[in-house]
């Protein structure tokens, strides 16, 4: 059972909701998204210090209707995205074809990037906050183009993205990528109770392709005349039909779970799924007011629960769900009045704050307490962001144990350099009674770094862990100190067999690797300065695996005179020099005993015999020491 002590299920995000409804950002955002209708393009309006750039709201079938079976498209093939944008399996992110291609539209076609240049660029006088806002598909552009000014890194500020009744805009790689560069809290999703329009996506192209013909030239007439007459008959069986065929794909991912879609249209098994997940944080309104929520498999399964209602009759949800996705006015207003006078419908029955949480989270989307499905998923939120956070403090306390192992490797690494003349690598490779202790850290540390890997695999850990600045840092010093031995351990046990890169580099090394390369591209990295002086340690972590490749490529070559070897010695030639130059590369390399120093010798004798009067950028630096300077 939760304690009463337990920190709120919403904290951040629901700060956001109750900054954005009292300071009357939601009411200007949904003004200049309506306003923006009249636009071909987009709108750019300053008020209050901020710039406010607005996106129609497109209703066109054109832009629902696309060629893949949810409307999908890879995000780079489009010549505006990096890529950064990527999922943690380094695959790219896939996106709403139909609104990449009304931003490709902005992007080629209008002054877009410029206006963005000048509201962006430090050295402008118009630097100002940017808020890019916009209804239905509107904010799927509008959601694009702040990933796009994030990507950039155009501003030190970041921008901040509103948009109403909003489709699903990119996959489950979109959402890993927001998540580790840290942007979620860039983006707020605005969402009435009954709107269709966000839940639509979860559904096949071919199942609301024909209904959104018929109710698409309706809402925009609505937004374009400002009227508000009542739809026919045939628009209103359209929407019966749209609302029935998206419910029964919002039901199946809220019971089974969004990586399977089953049973529908009689088809046993499994069928493909849709690849949309939401990011950001979703803000849920109805008439007793509004509640947020940013856990993505929360938010999937509030789409669902959100749209039935028990007081309602079916008729009157069907209505409901296609004229709130165009009266996003009448929306905010109620949510700010309930904002302003706190009024609530009912009390819960429980008196425990955890228990009373969620009742009124429940109440303020329209839910209501009698809904265990809904209480259920919360509850499960909870528990999982609980589970997460117990999981990070363990690791937190774990990882302050470890740091003394880490000290005493440091302290081996320098009485080796100290007393045996040769640095720590060599010194381990060639392992004695002494490096015993040594060998023990390297395994206690390896065990450490393993639970850790292991647990971000098995989704044990918030999203954001691989991105905090805490473990990357940690994990980088860990492995930068620590894999010279593991690759030492390898080649002494393998006797010259085998390849460390290739065959035996533990999975640890690679994720921890990718961690810091994946924030190294990040807006807080980018300014890096060149180094000075050489690094206390080799930056990259692999090297001593590099130089064993080239000590048995070079004994090959002078025993067999192969091609290849020669090609592939040159190559670490170059990659030994640009560290050398980078000052990428530690003092303990250099050492007269080390690998280094003995595959020098021989590279340098072998080409001055094959080639007399031979000299290289690295010959140079050897010969004139300058590494030393």
């Amino acid at each position: 059972m939760e304690s009463e002590s337990s920190p709120p299920l919403f904290t951040v995000d629901h700060e956001i909701a109750t900054f954005l409804v009292s300071c009357g950002i939601l009411s200007k955002a949904w003004e200049e998204s309506r306003l923006a209708n009249y636009s071909q393009s987009y709108t750019l309006n300053e008020y209050e210090g901020a710039a406010y750039v607005a996106f129609p709201s497109c209703h066109k079938i054109e832009g629902f209707t696309q060629e893949s079976k949810y409307g999908e498209c890879n995000i780079q093939t489009d010549k505006f995205f990096s890529g950064c944008l990527k999922g943690n399996d380094d695959q790219p992110a896939l996106v709403h074809q139909g609104a990449l291609k009304l931003f490709k539209h902005i992007m080629e076609n209008t002054d877009f990037q410029a206006k963005m240049q000048m509201y962006t660029d430090s050295k402008q006088r118009k630097l100002k906050p940017v808020i890019f806002v916009g209804h239905s598909l509107g904010g799927a552009v509008a959601t694009l183009a702040t990933l796009w000014v994030l990507e950039k890194r155009l501003r030190q500020s970041s921008p901040f993205c509103i948009t109403f009744g909003c489709p699903f805009v990119g996959d489950v790689r979109l959402h890993e990528a927001v998540a580790r560069e840290n942007w979620s809290g860039n983006f707020c999703h605005v969402v009435s109770q009954h709107d269709v329009v966000p839940r639509m996506l979860l559904a096949p192209v071919e199942k609301i392709v024909t209904p959104l013909i018929a109710i698409l030239p309706y809402w925009e007439s609505i937004m374009a005349n400002d009227s508000k007459h009542a739809p026919d008959s045939s628009i209103q069986d359209a929407c019966r039909t749209l609302l029935h065929n998206v419910l029964k794909y919002t039901n199946t991912v809220a019971n089974y779970g969004p990586d399977s879609v089953r049973g529908l249209d009689g088809v046993d098994g499994v069928i493909k799924r849709s690849p949309y997940r939401p990011f950001g944080t979703y803000m849920f309104c109805s008439s007793e007011g509004a509640a947020c929520i940013g856990n993505s498999e929360t938010v999937l399964k509030m789409l669902h629960f959100t749209m039935p209602s028990h007081e309602n009759p079916y008729d009157t949800i069907v209505q409901d769900s296609f004229s709130e996705h165009i009266g996003y006015g009448s929306v905010l207003e109620r949510v700010i009045e309930k904002s302003t006078s706190r009024r609530r419908s009912a009390k819960p029955a429980s008196e425990s704050s955890y228990k009373m949480g969620i009742s009124l989270q429940l109440e303020s989307i329209g839910v209501g307490i009698q809904n265990e499905h809904a209480q259920i998923a919360l509850q499960i939120a909870r528990s999982v962001e609980n589970k997460h956070n117990t999981n990070v403090a363990k690791l937190a306390i774990e990882l302050s144990r470890e740091q003394s192992s880490m000290a005493e490797l440091e302290w081996y690494k320098e009485n080796c350099e100290k007393d045996d003349g040769i640095g720590y690598y060599d010194t381990f490779k060639d392992q004695g009674k002494e490096d015993i202790h040594a060998d023990g850290n390297r395994i206690k540390l390896a065990g450490f770094w393993d639970d850790i890997t292991e647990k971000w695999e098995g989704h044990e850990l918030p999203s954001d862990f691989q991105s905090q600045n805490k473990w990357i840092n940690a994990g980088t010093a860990y492995r930068r100190l620590v894999e010279p031995l593991d690759i030492a351990h390898y080649y002494r046990m393998s006797k010259g067999k085998g390849n460390y890169i290739l065959d035996g580099r533990p999975k640890r090394h690679k994720v921890l690797q990718k961690w810091m390369e994946d924030k190294e591209k990040t807006r807080s990295s980018r300014d890096k300065k060149p180094r000075t002086r050489l690094a206390s340690l080799t930056q990259d972590s692999c090297f001593w695996a590099h130089l064993e490749e080239a000590l048995k490529d070079l004994e090959t070559l002078k025993q067999q005179h192969h091609h290849q070897k020669a090609e592939s010695l040159e190559e670490f030639e170059g990659y030994a020099t640009k560290i050398v130059n980078d000052r990428n590369i530690s003092l303990d390399v250099f050492l007269e005993g080390s690998s280094f120093m003995e595959w020098w010798k021989e590279w340098k004798e072998y080409k001055q015999n094959q080639f007399p009067g031979w000299t290289s950028p690295l010959n140079d630096i050897m010969e004139n020491e300058s590494w030393k300077r």
